[in-house]
């Protein structure tokens, strides 16, 4: 008689980084665990990166609030290895403010009162400012469905991660050019936005879909610029985060 053999999805302890997730794929259908949705997103992206479409295309019936809020986890997680990588030169001496281009300089809102800080302080406030709030249980209590007014608070989180690629991009080209050849991240984040309406295309200001993408340098304009518009946001986040040092601050409450 013929026995089964459990495929255990788990890395093991002490395996090299090459053996990490090597299972065989499980169908959407059979995955049994509240955390299904991040698996499914997980294994597809293993099998190819690039395929972009496919990545943000949701299962037939899935609640749309919970597809973006496992998304935006996804990627706040890879965020931390652009992160990481961005250390080896970004640093409060060598990049003192959070600037994208000439024109763009972005205050922390990780402060009582938002202010200036380095560009690695500033991604790292950030990306610990989202992990909190994604992770708090009082906005996202389950993680298979979500209240209107939780999702609703996904826009601020997309606005403000997104920065980190602008400062990538124009800072440090090298680093987000090696980083995004091999993981896609900025182009998939910034299809999810798109598609979603998550972040306003004024304010997508990395030209990701080949070099006839011009970059509108009218947003950055401090005489012309117009803020985006108010969401509410937890105090983790706090309200209030201007774009450009020349406007007037931008208000979410």
């Amino acid at each position: 008689m013929a026995t089964s053999t459990e495929i255990i999805r788990r890395n093991s302890k002490g395996i090299k980084s090459c053996e990490f997730n090597n299972w065989p794929d499980e169908p959407y259908e059979d995955m049994d665990s509240t955390l299904a949705v991040q698996q499914l997103i997980q294994q597809t992206l293993r099998k190819d990166p690039a395929n972009i479409d496919e990545i943000l295309q949701p299962p037939d019936q899935q609640e749309e609030g919970t597809w973006k809020y496992e998304h935006l986890r996804q990627f706040c997680m890879e965020l931390n290895k652009l992160a990481v990588k961005l250390q080896m030169e970004c640093n409060p001496k060598t990049c003192n403010q959070m600037t994208a281009t000439e024109q763009w300089i972005f205050l922390c809102a990780a402060h009582k009162s938002p202010k200036e800080c380095s560009a690695i302080d500033y991604t790292r406030h950030t990306l610990d400012g989202a992990s909190g709030l994604l992770n708090n249980g009082k906005y996202f209590p389950s993680r298979v469905s979500m209240k209107e007014s939780s999702v609703a608070k996904l826009g601020s989180v997309c606005r403000r991660v997104y920065r980190i690629f602008g400062h990538a991009f124009f800072h440090h080209r090298s680093i987000f050019d090696e980083f995004e050849s091999q993981t896609h991240l900025c182009k998939r984040f910034t299809v999810f936005v798109t598609k979603y309406n998550l972040v306003s295309k004024d304010n997508l200001i990395v030209p990701i879909f080949g070099p006839e993408t011009a970059i509108n340098t009218e947003l950055a304009s401090p005489d012309t610029q117009s803020p985006p518009p108010a969401q509410s946001i937890p105090s983790t986040i706090p309200a209030t985060d201007n774009p450009n040092p020349n406007t007037e601050k931008e208000s979410e409450a």
